[in-house]
C-alpha cells in the first residue's frame, strides 16, 4: 500500500483535518477509506479529510505520515491531483478517459462561481421541470443520453452557449435568470488530435428549474437522435453511469448515487 497522510492541523468547522492519500491509485485511496470507516462525503476530489479524532486510527491502519508538502509533491508526481480554486469542492479526477475526439483527463469541480470566461470551450445545462423530471437528448456523436449542450461559438457567453444549445437541442427558451452555475469539467488531451485548446480546457456546467411540467420539446437539431422528459429514475438509468454524474447530484441532491461510475 502507498497511503500517506500528514498531521491533522488543517481548521474547518470547528476541527482540525488532515489529507489522505494514494500515490499510486484513487481505487487504492477509496478501498482503504471504506476499510477504516471514512464517509464519501470526506473525499474531496484527490483526496479525504480526516478528523482530528480519527487520524490516530487512520495512521495505526496503514497510512504513513509525511508533510504537507511531501504529499503535495507525490500527488503532483502521480498525476492524481486534482487542482482547484480555494472554497471549489472537488469531485473526482478521472485519467486516460476516452472520448470521440481523443482521450483526456477530466476533473469535475463543484463550484457556484464561474470559470474565466476566455478559458471556456463548451457549456452544459441540467434542465428540471416543476414535477422533477429532467430533459434529456440523445447525442449521435457520441451515441449516448445527457443533457443539452455542447461546443461555444465564437462571441457568445459561456451562459450563452448552454443556452442556445438548450434551444438547439429541445426547443425550450430558458430565461437566463433561472439559471445556475453548478461547476466545471476540466480536459487535459492525451493526444495530439484532440481538438480541446489547452488554453481553454473548460465545459461550464450549470442547472435550471422550469415553473411548469413538460412543457413541449421538439425532436432536437440535426446533431441529436431524440428527446424526451424522463422521470429521476429513468434518469438515473440512462445516464447514472456516465463521468458527469457527480455533478448531476451536485445539481440535484436528490439523484441517486451511480450505477457503476469508474473512479480509478
Amino acid at each position: 500500500m502507498t497511503l500517506w497522510i500528514d498531521e491533522p492541523i488543517w481548521p474547518a468547522h470547528g476541527r482540525h483535518f488532515a489529507h489522505l492519500v494514494s500515490d499510486t491509485s484513487y481505487a487504492e485511496l477509496h478501498d482503504f477509506a471504506r476499510s477504516v470507516g471514512l464517509h464519501p462525503r470526506a473525499f474531496d476530489g484527490d483526496h479525504y479529510d480526516v478528523p482530528d479524532a480519527r487520524w490516530a486510527e487512520v495512521v495505526e491502519a496503514g497510512a504513513a505520515l509525511t508533510t504537507g508538502v511531501d504529499l503535495a509533491r507525490r500527488l503532483n508526481e502521480s498525476g492524481l491531483r486534482l487542482r482547484k480554486r480555494r472554497g471549489d469542492r472537488g469531485l473526482v479526477r478521472y485519467l486516460d478517459l476516452p472520448f470521440p475526439n481523443g482521450s483526456s483527463d477530466v476533473d469535475l469541480v463543484a463550484s457556484s462561481r464561474p470559470v474565466p470566461e476566455e478559458q471556456v470551450t463548451a457549456a452544459m445545462l441540467f434542465v428540471r421541470d416543476a414535477g422533477g423530471d429532467f430533459a434529456v437528448v440523445h447525442s449521435i456523436r457520441r451515441d449516448q443520453w445527457g443533457s443539452p449542450g455542447g461546443w461555444r461559438e465564437p462571441g457568445e457567453t459561456p451562459l450563452e452557449n448552454a443556452l442556445r444549445e438548450t434551444q438547439e437541442e429541445t426547443g425550450l427558451i430558458i430565461s437566463p435568470a433561472k439559471v445556475e452555475v453548478v461547476g466545471y469539467e476540466r480536459f487535459t488531451p492525451r493526444t495530439d488530435d484532440n481538438p480541446i485548446d489547452p488554453a481553454r480546457p473548460y465545459l461550464q456546467v450549470y442547472r435550471t428549474e422550469l415553473d411548469t411540467r413538460r412543457p413541449p420539446i421538439t425532436d432536437g437539431d440535426d446533431g441529436i437522435h431524440e428527446t424526451r422528459w424522463v422521470t429521476t429514475a429513468e434518469y438515473a438509468e440512462l445516464c447514472s453511469h456516465f463521468f458527469w454524474w457527480p455533478l448531476a447530484m451536485v445539481a440535484f441532491p436528490d439523484l441517486p448515487e451511480p450505477r457503476v461510475l469508474n473512479l480509478s
